[in-house]
């Protein structure tokens, strides 16, 4: 699923053999220096030009260069897949795989590439870093009996941000799975080195008394854009590592249609000339459309079997759609359902009213109005009741219009920190409902980690209606001090794919990989207070408990991750994030809407 595909695919790889073979140059150097008793460097073993040609020949050069962007009717009134051409001075301004913008320098181990944490006996401000596993099972852990319920909001709004998230944002593993140095699986092996990074156990981690063999969870680095890390050597010196965006910046349901032209036509029903997307072809539900199946070989969805322990359970594949994680689990699945039934009734609906339109025009046309509802639903409903109506008075209330100087580029901490606060919302249930909104009779709720990759579940179990009336008539899971985080996403998450997860240790593990700064960094960022001890962070959480608790594992609050310290924080007025979150969140969603043309 966190595999890069197609272009993006491209994209990184190229980056991975400039890297590989700017560390192998080093790795030279460093003998050289050794046989000369000089110092040189990587890049004064060849001349600018040979650079230039590694460059072209592994890709690098032209994942750089910036795309024509002629104007044509069509540009002016539609949007390109890729979101290139959006801003026509930087036509690669919240396109897709272009890399995340920082808004802070990162904090890098090494200064430049290595992960916080990498080398766990190094000190960051004279303390130790916990364990991301022991924060995760001493701060975030969540029995199921303790979940308390929103009094407010519906699971649909935790499961509109998850939405919303894979319209923005989605960052790829490296594309290896074998360490660059010595060949070994990052399955397979505790151990530092590049691109694992894995995710130790303490001493005394539960999961250590079930098998005590076992010594961690695999983690991959997220992969890396040409001209950062070691790359940089290449294009003005030694630059930071900065990570790929593989989807647009912008709110166009790229989730619906894909963020690359090739997934975009393969999603398109070119039988006709009626402006359609493909539909399933083997099942419908109860008359109605489903996604179309993914022709890739994968294993992740025919669990069917292992899940309901019947042996001879029909399998189907993974469900096809514009994000590769739309079968993530079937509430999800359920709203990229509905979205292309109503790409479909707009699509026949208009060539009604337009009999003159083409296939092409009716899909345009379609795309540009699924992609308005969703930044109506998003800017007038859904973060009014995230960040508070404050928030929203203070950076989204107005539209000032356009602004060709605003880069509406998603921001690393906005992707990897700031808007997974609504994992700390989810339910260990997926809610399926019957007409009398009571829980179906025949298919009934399903605990969380049995919902994960399960299309056969809308195939087989009753359709999309029981799930979408679950979504809309059970409560979210309110996030509170002391119950953050549900243990199905603690301890089971992707059980019956692969190895359980930890989605707590994996937002906290991928913050120090994308070297975000600490926590106070962040509150210095939004001209918030920067608590230095026990007395101010307390005052910060309204909690002295949770304050002594982060200061025994973190030391300081310098370096607690912005991940935990924001989702920690007690809610703004209105909201259902922290004074720091609303911060991040509604600067975030202000650039994407003023530098969007």
């Amino acid at each position: 699923m966190k595999q890069p595909v197609g272009i993006s695919r491209s994209a990184v790889r190229a980056s991975d053999y400039m890297d590989h073979a700017i560390q192998l140059l080093q790795k030279r150097s460093l003998q050289e220096h050794s046989i000369h008793k000089r110092s040189i460097n990587a890049t004064d073993l060849i001349d600018e030009d040979d650079l230039k040609t590694i460059a072209d020949l592994t890709g690098c050069t032209a994942r750089l260069r910036s795309p024509s962007c002629k104007i044509t009717p069509n540009l002016e009134r539609f949007r390109t897949i890729t979101g290139e051409c959006n801003n026509r001075k930087n036509p690669r301004l919240g396109a897709s795989n272009t890399p995340f913008t920082r808004w802070l320098p990162p904090n890098y181990q090494d200064g430049f590439s290595l992960p916080i944490g990498f080398d766990p006996q190094k000190t960051i401000n004279n303390f130790l870093l916990p364990f991301v596993r022991e924060v995760s099972n001493r701060i975030l852990n969540t029995s199921n009996e303790d979940v308390e319920s929103d009094p407010l909001f519906t699971h649909l709004v935790t499961i509109f941000g998850q939405w919303t998230d894979h319209d923005l944002t989605f960052t790829p593993h490296v594309p290896v799975i074998r360490s660059f140095n010595d060949g070994i699986d990052c399955t397979e092996t505790c151990n530092m080195t590049e691109p694992c990074f894995p995710i130790l156990f303490p001493n005394d981690d539960p999961r250590l008394l079930i098998n005590p063999e076992s010594q961690c969870i695999p983690f991959f680095r997220s992969a890396a854009v040409c001209g950062s890390g070691n790359t940089g050597f290449l294009f003005g010196g030694r630059a930071v590592r900065q990570q790929i965006n593989t989807l647009t910046a912008f709110i166009d349901s790229s989730q619906v249609y894909g963020s690359d032209v090739s997934l975009a036509k393969n999603l398109r029903d070119l039988t006709t000339d009626e402006g359609l997307l493909r539909v399933n072809s083997m099942f419908n539900d109860n008359g109605r459309e489903l996604l179309p199946f993914t022709t890739m070989i994968s294993q992740e969805c025919t669990n069917r079997a292992r899940i309901t322990q019947i042996e001879d359970a029909q399998e189907v594949p993974c469900f096809l759609a514009g994000d590769a994680r739309a079968n993530e689990n079937i509430a999800l699945s359920s709203l990229h359902t509905l979205l292309l039934r109503e790409h479909n009734r707009l699509a026949r609906a208009l060539a009604k009213l337009n009999p003159l339109w083409s296939g092409e025009r009716l899909y345009q046309e379609t795309r540009k109005i699924i992609g308005g509802y969703f930044q109506v639903i998003t800017f007038r409903d859904y973060l009014r009741h995230i960040i508070g109506p404050n928030g929203i008075a203070q950076r989204l209330s107005n539209y000032p219009g356009y602004n060709e100087h605003v880069d509406p580029s998603i921001s690393n901490v906005f992707a990897t920190a700031a808007f997974r606060f609504a994992h700390l919302t989810v339910q260990p249930f997926i809610f399926r409902l019957d007409e009398n909104f009571k829980e179906d009779p025949e298919f009934g709720n399903v605990d969380l980690f049995t919902a994960f990759f399960t299309p056969w579940r809308i195939v087989f179990e009753g359709g999309l209606d029981p799930i979408i009336r679950g979504l809309v008539g059970q409560q979210a899971k309110l996030n509170t001090q002391d119950h953050m985080m549900n243990n199905d996403l603690r301890d089971r998450l992707f059980e019956f794919v692969d190895m359980a997860l930890d989605l707590a240790s994996l937002n906290l593990q991928r913050g120090r990989d994308h070297g975000l700064p600490g926590y106070n960094d962040w509150r210095m960022f939004c001209n918030l207070t920067q608590p230095k001890n026990l007395d101010e962070l307390a005052e910060v959480l309204n909690n002295r408990n949770l304050a002594k608790d982060l200061l025994h594992l973190y030391g300081t609050p310098d370096n607690i991750d912005v991940f935990l310290g924001g989702v920690a924080e007690p809610f703004v007025q209105g909201g259902r994030v922290g004074e720091l979150l609303a911060c991040i969140i509604g600067v975030q969603f202000q650039r994407i809407r003023q530098g969007d043309r």
